[in-house]
């Protein structure tokens, strides 16, 4: 089921095997790529990096549609096993495929690794990895770096400087491009003390995805 508001945006619910997940679409005029992303494990589709991309990328291009998982979207406050997640993420694939148009697959935190488990089996044109959680907070020897090297397409990782899952420094080198936000942390915030304002963060989380997305095609 579609529903769209004045403003242009639909939300839609899909069927999984998870459970029913929920799409929120940003549509972009002429638009040439779709990019799909999913929440974390702490939090939903206002994050605000997401909320950002779902503003700015539809100018370029770049239609935006915001995935809830079905936990999410049936009110529990705990994320299932990472195998759920993926599953969830496999029954919303056709939805985000049917405009016709190739599919980035992206998220955050745990829907960055969502994205990156899933990419090369479901066809993705290239991941987008939001605060990819490299290890659990003061677990380094736990990495996750398996998961961020084998998507097996082209991949951007966006990074708070200051994340306590992953510090920019901490990343293998590997087949992705990296960009550091400074002095954020695992959800872009950034301190008063820090050089930068939490609305010029934002901006390079916005301006590097939609020079990388210019990039795909």
């Amino acid at each position: 089921m579609t529903n769209a508001n004045a403003a242009g945006e639909a939300t839609e619910t899909v069927e999984t095997e998870a459970g029913t997940a929920r799409i929120t679409w940003h549509p972009a005029d002429r638009a040439r790529l779709v990019l799909a992303v999913g929440h974390g494990a702490g939090g939903g589709i206002e994050a605000r990096d997401l909320k950002a991309l779902a503003e700015v990328l539809p100018a370029h291009g770049v239609t935006v549609a915001r995935v809830e998982q079905p936990w999410r979207v049936a009110g529990k406050k705990l994320a299932p096993a990472p195998r759920t997640l993926d599953t969830g993420w496999r029954g919303i694939w056709s939805a985000l495929a049917a405009p016709g148009l190739p599919v980035i697959s992206g998220g955050r935190s745990a829907g960055a690794r969502v994205a990156c488990r899933t990419a090369t089996e479901l066809g993705a044109r290239a991941v987008l990895a939001l605060s990819f959680p490299l290890h659990p907070p003061g677990k380094p020897e736990k990495s996750r770096a398996e998961e961020l090297l084998g998507s097996g397409v082209p991949t951007l990782v966006v990074q708070g400087g200051n994340d306590p899952f992953g510090r920019p420094e901490e990343f293998p080198d590997g087949p992705y491009e990296f960009v550091e936000i400074p002095y954020g942390d695992h959800g872009f915030a950034v301190p008063k003390r820090a050089g930068i304002s939490q609305e010029e963060a934002v901006a390079v989380i916005t301006d590097a995805v939609v020079a990388w997305t210019g990039s795909l095609g």
